[in-house]
């Protein structure tokens, strides 16, 4: 019943603290968060497994290891495209929303199922499936978008071709290439307020102004054939501010998201905490991720208790048997008063069930130990290499193409001089680091290398501490491309605590435009939906009104203005094009007019981008989620709603709509 803590480095191998929680606690669902290195998850995984062997008594049954993993496919920071021997590299989820095509996502979770597996991974901690219907959520990106017809029938896919074991007449079963599944947030977490992020307090609420839980339902009861759901960390609240289900609490504390989802959903598989729910910013030793919203005055092993009442099997990130075998107590306890209908035997026994049910799927308990040469045949193979890379092209979408990019596969630049403008980022602080200041290309030049013959960019001035100065442009006489990389603007990370200045106790809005953003508009609320019951009975106001945005990367526009700049002064006519890598969406007003083309690619190598910039492959990709028009509209969005924006409209008259999308003659991709 316990999901480890991250695990960072198998390169380290069997750990003595890793030693005791699997003896002492029993701990055997092991979350991998390191790399993809072949031989060192090999000889970890094999070193665990071979631990956890000579545990097994006549007293202490044997059960293997069940390692898990986040998402570790997409390209999302690549460069250059994967290699032969790397694991392959994939679009993020919402760029696999960007194809419109499941078959795509079903391909990918048959491959990626496999370099897993070769990995001793046997259950992955995705897709996250929350419906995307706030714009400015930090975790848009990870989702299928925000059409649910869609991102459900992605989703189903996902879940088929991860955990099916595929004969050659199609069939799938459960089998030796199955990797078990754990759809998440449910019931969907994607309606934050103002779009903040439900892992800090910053964030704890969602609000269902719009009275639309059904739909973000709906997405996940088109996968519930996955083995394990994931809850979230959200207090969900409705448009008067007062909880929509049970309890104004978080999901694991709240009975009538279970209940929906185990009597409502009659879903049977293994339930499992987000990390960190049973510990709360208020526990004497501060814990880094601490998630108890609701449940902050409960103890520790009451938390357990409670959210093991309200039907969940495990505990993410919990390394430590004791406030289990607590609850279990309190259980008996309660069962003995008459408070509860069976004992704490039967109870943890449909748990243990659950659980090893999904172990023996996987075929666990057949052959827990990899074979080094058969993994390394496995990760990064030809074909799933060559896969993911067609995937990431045909999932970039072209925005605009005013005469700039004209398709010919056979293209060949290898005598073309591109300027790549530089840029910077502050960062933002977080739970686990301070802010990194970071600064380059906006576009990776070794990967532009492999096209061009040559590749210019700006003189930086530093100063003493190694921070951007200014920039001057690049000589452009003999330029033939202007390639700008932008972002979206970056309001900080899921543990950044974005849209909340602790110290000041104020708040701020999250934006969708690089340049200082103040929200007086008459959109945004006065008061908010969200917010804390006081001791004196109000509830504290969460609203943001008259304060402005905070934006890491606005040098990205300044970028952007640099290099058009630069091109107006040298009197050339050199095509300036955008590559945007998107997480969210973007407002276009402070550059589209000056760009010449625009392509989008969300969680692709900078590699894929610059083949589409060059017509060096056809534009497919089509916008998963609304790119609106101001930050009118954003605020005017109910945030579980759906395509409720009013979406951007460009200086040559195609609309940023959900769905739109170009071909590089200029023609829009229909259905």
């Amino acid at each position: 019943m316990l999901f480890s803590s991250h695990e960072r480095a198998p390169e380290e191998g069997l750990t003595a603290e890793q030693q005791e929680y699997l003896s002492e606690s029993y701990l055997r669902a092991v979350l991998n968060a390191g790399s993809s290195d072949v031989t060192a998850n090999v000889q970890w995984v094999n070193q665990m497994q071979a631990y956890v062997e000579t545990l097994g008594s006549a007293d202490t049954p044997y059960i293997p290891v069940n390692f898990s993993s986040d998402p570790r496919s997409d390209a999302s920071g690549d460069g250059s495209f994967t290699e032969v021997g790397e694991i392959s590299s994939w679009p993020s989820s919402l760029g696999l929303a960007a194809t419109f095509d499941p078959d795509t996502v079903l391909q990918f979770g048959q491959m990626a199922s496999q370099e897993y597996k070769s990995l001793g991974i046997g259950t992955a901690l995705s897709p996250q499936i929350d419906l995307a219907t706030e714009p400015r959520w930090l975790r848009v990106s990870g989702t299928f978008g925000e059409d649910a017809e869609m991102a459900g029938a992605m989703a189903a896919n996902y879940v088929a071709g991860f955990q099916g074991t595929y004969a050659d007449d199609g069939d799938a079963t459960w089998g030796t290439d199955s990797v078990a599944t754990m759809i998440k947030h449910w019931p969907g977490d994607g309606a934050g307020e103002g779009g903040r992020e439900s892992h800090t307090n910053a964030g704890k609420y969602e609000v269902m102004v719009g009275d639309n839980s059904a739909e973000h339902w709906s997405v996940f009861q088109q996968a519930l054939d996955s083995a394990a759901v994931m809850t979230s960390y959200s207090i969900t609240l409705g448009a008067d501010g007062e909880p929509e289900y049970a309890q104004r609490m978080g999901s694991s504390y709240d009975d009538g998201k279970l209940t929906a989802l185990r009597e409502d959903n009659s879903y049977e598989g293994v339930v499992v905490t987000d990390w960190g729910v049973t510990r709360a910013t208020t526990d004497p030793d501060e814990p880094v991720i601490a998630t108890a919203w609701g449940a902050e005055d409960l103890s520790v092993e009451e938390r357990h208790f409670e959210i093991i009442k309200n039907g969940t099997d495990m505990f993410g990130g919990n390394n430590d048997a004791a406030p289990v075998l607590a609850a279990y107590d309190l259980w008996q306890e309660a069962y003995e008063a008459g408070e509860l209908e069976v004992d704490a035997r039967t109870r943890w026994q449909q748990s243990a069930s659950r659980i090893l049910t999904m172990s023996f799927n996987i075929g666990a308990f057949d052959n827990p130990f990899l074979d080094l040469a058969a993994s390394q045949a496995q990760v990064g193979s030809q074909d799933k290499v060559a896969a993911g890379q067609e995937a990431q092209l045909n999932s970039i979408v072209t925005l605009k193409n005013d005469g700039a990019i004209t398709l010919d596969p056979e293209g060949d630049w290898s005598d073309k001089t591109v300027y790549i403008p530089q840029t910077y980022d502050t960062g933002f602080n977080g739970a686990f680091s301070e802010a990194e200041y970071t600064e380059g290309p906006s576009i990776d030049v070794e990967a532009a290398g492999k096209y061009f013959g040559k590749v210019v960019t700006d003189e930086v001035e530093y100063d003493s501490e190694g921070r951007v100065t200014g920039y001057t442009a690049p000589d452009l006489s003999d330029v033939d491309l202007v390639l700008v990389g932008m972002r979206s603007p970056i309001n900080g990370t899921s543990f950044s605590k974005a849209g909340w200045d602790e110290e000041a106790g104020t708040w701020y809005p999250l934006s969708l435009q690089y340049g200082t953003y103040t929200a007086d508009g008459d959109n945004v609320r006065r008061t908010s939906v969200s917010g804390d019951l006081l001791d004196d009975g109000s509830r504290e106001n969460r609203s943001y009104y008259g304060a402005s945005s905070a934006i890491s990367n606005g040098a990205d526009l300044d970028a952007f203005n640099r290099a058009a700049d630069a091109v107006e002064a040298s009197g050339r006519d050199i095509p300036v094009v955008v590559a945007l890598k998107a997480t969210n969406p973007v407002i276009h007003t402070e550059f589209e007019a000056r760009a010449d083309a625009i392509v989008v690619g969300f969680g692709v190598a900078d590699e894929a981008l610059i083949r589409v910039a060059l017509g060096l492959h056809e534009s497919n990709g089509r916008l998963p989620i609304q790119f609106p028009a101001d930050m009118d509209t954003v605020e005017a969005n109910q945030e579980d709603v759906p395509k409720d924006l009013t979406p951007y409209t460009d200086s040559i008259g195609n609309t940023y709509d959900y769905g739109f999308g170009l071909h590089l003659d200029g023609s829009v991709i229909k259905d």
